[in-house]
Parts: C-alpha cells; structure tokens; sequence
C-alpha cells in the first residue's frame, strides 16, 4: 500500500468506530483542492529545466491549511495527498485551529547549486501565489527544505504581494520572524511524549534503550534531548546506513562526525548496519524519524522494540499496524508524536500576525501542556473504546473536523 491508500485505511478504521456516514467520511477523505504545477528553473549552464510541483490543500474546516513542503525526487501526489490528510488530522488532535496541507518539488536538492536552489523556490512561490498566504495556506519546512529555503519563499510572496506578510510561511530563520523554539520542536515534542509513555507503563529510566532511524532535524533533536535526560540511544541512523552500540552513543558526538565525515556509516565504534536494519535491532523504544512505509507487514515480525514512537509521518504501513498491535508493541501515532513542529509553527505564525514575539521558554512553557494533553485524551479514548492509539487519535481529530464542518454548514 502507498501512503494515500494507508491513510485512507486508516480513515476507514476509525470512521467505523466514530459511526461516520459513509458521505461524510467521503467529505472528510478527499482533499478540497490538488494543484499541480509546471516550474522552469534557468540553471547555471544557462540551460532552463522544468520540475513539478504540487500543493495538495485537503481541509481547512477549522482554520487556514497548514503543511510542509519537501524536496526530494519520489515526491508523489498519493504521497502528497496523504501528508496533507496526515496534517488535518495532526492538527485536530493537538487543538490548533488550523487545517492541513502539504507539498513538494520532485527534484534531489543535492544536484542543485545554491542559486539554483533559491531561483526553484522562489519559482515554486511564484506558481503557488495564489493559492498560499497567512489566511489561506501557511507552508512549513520539510523534508530537504530549510529555514533559508523558508525565508526566500517569505520573501518573494512579500515582494509579489507587496507586504511584509511573514505569516504566510512558518520555520524561517530569526532573523526574518522566525521562532524561538522552532528547530528543535518536532523532537521535543516527541521528548515530551516518551516522557508520559515512560511514566504511563512504569519504564524505569534507567533501562530504557532507544533506537533512532532518522538523523536529520528531528531525530538528533530527539535524540539529544532523549540522552541528556539520562536516556541510553543505542542505535542512530541516516540514509546511508547506521551504528548500533548496546553500552550507549551520544548524538552531539556522531553528530560532529557525521558532518566532518558526511555520513554516519563511517563512525568507529559500535555495530555497522543498513538503516533498514536497524529497525530491527534490540530496544525499548524505537523511533521511525525518517520516512514513510519502513516497517512493513514482513519487518513488523522482527521488530524487538516494546514501543514505537512515530516521528516520521506514515513510517508503518496499515498492515504492519495489526501485527505490532497483536504482538503487544505499544504504537504512539505520528500525528500526536510529531505534532510539536506543527504546534510551534503556529506560535510562529501567531507571532508573525501579531508582531508579538515571545522567549524560547515561553514557547516551550505553550507547548509541553499542549503535548501531554493531548497524550491524556487520546490514552483515555483508547481505553474508552478499546483500540490503539492510533484508531483513537484519529476518532478525535474525526469529531473536532466533522464538528467544524457541520457548525460551518460544509456537510
């Protein structure tokens, strides 16, 4: 299954259990509005290329759409289509009153130069201008897109508009209106999350073992985090492949060597392995941090770990979501474990609207609440109705979205 046809398995799970009508979780599934786009880019040699883009706006029934935008060559528009129903959902759950989004460029960053870069994502704003802005759609980073990225966008839908409309993209530098507490935020939420569920199944610290697939923003933040508070990281990987030691890594340190070495493959010290291999590896917790589909209906069966935390979006396919289940391995879902960067993009974008900027404890003193809340709730309803987490994430987001819908008279 692609990650449109898992989401949309998922949907179907939980509607049955939220007692949907079959129009209304058709209304809820498909998204309001695909735009695909044709993006010529004048490259160095003086040659003009063309890259596709799309932006996929799926519900904006409880606020503005909402979503990142990644760069990278499998970019898809199933796959683009279930990242922005993931957001509607992710949104729901953790209570900000904004919808969800998502979109990409299939194009591999690395083969670009610096003004080849900036000239495509300038090109992308230029071919989205009517469809974003800071009471429409808010783009965030990604995968493979940055705060620099970020703040060319800004700035050229500010030139287009002629305005200082900083809300109409979230995760941009400081400098430009960006967020204390922003970079690290995915990962701390996902912190704040591994906290209840230590404390929720009486994990003594100590002997929690965790494993990180995924070592871009997200996972070292996590990771980091994770290994200050007196946690053992035990495996850390990117896409070239992985290290695994049982006595304990420190992520500042691989950190230092993956960007002197630019890989982690080449670390001295502990188990060399692929990153698919990984996953399987001895641990307490393991973290999918990278992207979607890598546990599947055959590595569920292997994997050791008695919790995952989903910080990657769609890192488990539908499938796969069964076996976990019946093997008792507790699944924490993405759209409540990664919610942290979506939660401080809208302080971001808060900010931005009122020109009122606030402290990186203030951030964090909002967010924390916000994350074991949330955590609260869905536990609650899991218990409630007898399902996992995911299910019962997803029944409350259902009832907040379809709430919003029928007040709004959209069904």
């Amino acid at each position: 299954m692609n990650p449109l046809q898992n989401a949309l398995a998922q949907l179907a799970k939980a509607a049955k259990l939220a007692k949907l009508a079959p129009s209304v979780e058709t209304a809820v599934g498909g998204p309001m509005r695909t735009i695909e786009v044709k993006i010529p880019l004048l490259g160095d040699d003086g040659q003009i290329r063309y890259y596709f883009g799309y932006r996929v706006q799926h519900n904006d029934a409880r606020g503005p759409f909402k979503g990142g935008l990644r760069f990278h060559p499998a970019v898809d528009l199933d796959e683009v289509k279930a990242l922005a129903f993931w957001m509607t959902i992710k949104t729901a759950v953790i209570g900000i009153p904004m919808g969800g989004a998502k979109g990409g460029i299939v194009v591999d960053p690395k083969k670009l130069s610096i003004p080849e870069l900036e000239r495509l994502s300038r090109g992308y704003v230029r071919a989205m201008r009517d469809f974003i802005g800071p009471d429409k759609d808010i783009p965030a980073p990604d995968v493979n897109t940055t705060p620099q990225i970020m703040a060319w966008m800004t700035d050229e839908y500010c030139q287009l508009t002629g305005g200082n409309n900083l809300g109409v993209i979230t995760g941009k530098p400081l400098e430009y209106g960006g967020s204390l507490g922003r970079t690290a935020a995915t990962g701390q939420g996902g912190y704040y999350i591994l906290e209840q569920v230590v404390k929720k199944l009486k994990l003594p610290k100590s002997k929690v073992t965790i494993a990180v697939q995924g070592f871009g923003n997200v996972g070292y933040y996590f990771a980091k985090l994770a290994h200050e508070a007196g946690y053992k990281i035990v495996g850390l990987a990117d896409s070239q492949g992985a290290i695994y030691d049982e006595r304990g890594l420190n992520p500042e340190k691989v950190l230092v060597w993956k960007e002197q070495s630019g890989t982690l493959s080449t670390y001295q010290g502990g188990k060399h392995l692929s990153s698919q291999e990984l996953l399987e590896q001895k641990c307490t917790v393991l973290v999918p941090a990278a992207m979607e589909n890598v546990i599947d209906s055959e590595n569920a069966k292997k994997i050791k770990a008695s919790v995952i935390l989903e910080l990657a979006n769609g890192p488990i396919a539908f499938a796969a979501d069964k076996i976990l289940n019946d093997r008792g391995i507790l699944v924490v879902p993405d759209v409540l474990a990664n919610s942290g960067g979506v939660t401080v993009s809208y302080f971001e974008w808060v900010q931005n609207l009122t020109n009122d900027y606030w402290t990186e404890a203030a951030v964090l003193a909002k967010l924390k609440p916000m994350m074991v809340e949330s955590w609260e709730q869905i536990w609650r309803l899991s218990v409630k109705l007898k399902t996992d987490l995911r299910t019962a994430a997803f029944v409350l987001a259902l009832e907040r979205i379809v709430g919003a819908m029928k007040v709004r008279g959209m069904i």
